[in-house]
């Protein structure tokens, strides 16, 4: 299951922006982070795709949601600019960003090659 994310959760589950100026990963398993907003159509289109995903690898990723119109000081944080855009950050290492509504199948070569998650 998704679930929503605002500034407070992020600091707490992914990264504190405001104490650290290096990425520091705070999650315990990688996650993707889908900055969205509800009036957006490719946003609609992707959102189905990040709740199969989230059911087929259960607890080795986490899916986070973002909602843009609700969490602007977040989106300016991470300079969205365009939506979707998903971060994607594994357990170790840096994040990466992708924009656009993508196919599933390049969510799971993503997954498998940046966050290092097998279903």
């Amino acid at each position: 299951m998704t679930t929503m994310l605002t500034k407070k959760d992020f600091l707490e589950k992914v990264f504190d922006f405001e104490k650290n100026k290096e990425w520091k990963f705070e999650g315990k398993v990688p996650c993707i982070i889908d900055f969205y907003a509800d009036w957006c159509q490719p946003c609609k289109m992707v959102a189905p795709i990040l709740e199969e995903l989230s059911e087929e690898y259960g607890d080795k990723i986490n899916i986070y949601k973002v909602d843009t119109e609700a969490e602007r000081e977040l989106s300016a944080a991470f300079g969205i600019r365009s939506i979707p855009s998903m971060l994607f950050c594994p357990a170790e290492g840096e994040p990466q960003m992708a924009t656009g509504a993508l196919p599933k199948h390049n969510l799971e070569e993503i997954i498998k090659d940046v966050l290092k998650a097998e279903k």
